[in-house]
């Protein structure tokens, strides 16, 4: 789930951010799926701000300096890392436009 002050503006900056997401519609909320999962994303109030969800899911992709650069390109900001992990790969954490964290691992 991401909080963000427009739920549209974010709908389509994640279906451009994961193309391969698919669209949902489930009693009036907005959801991507995506690779096993359904991102949910919702308006932001006073009792839970934007970019406060907490939690981080990570994308496994195949060339990980492209894909920090294309998310990079639109819009998002690294937040930790690159950081070297097991196996010779790595991992970072970027912010969406509104500060909701998203982790890949390449």
């Amino acid at each position: 789930m991401v909080h963000v002050p427009d739920p549209a503006a974010a709908l389509d900056w994640y279906s451009r951010a994961f193309p391969q997401a698919q669209r949902r519609r489930v009693e009036g909320l907005t959801l991507l799926d995506l690779d096993g999962f359904s991102l949910e994303i919702v308006p932001a109030d006073s009792r839970v701000g934007s970019g406060a969800a907490g939690s981080v899911v990570y994308w496994q992709v195949l060339d990980f300096a492209a894909e920090v650069a294309r998310l990079q390109a639109l819009g998002a900001t690294l937040y930790r890392g690159p950081l070297a992990i097991e196996n010779g790969q790595q991992m970072c954490q970027l912010r969406d436009p509104w500060g909701n964290l998203l982790g890949l691992r390449g």
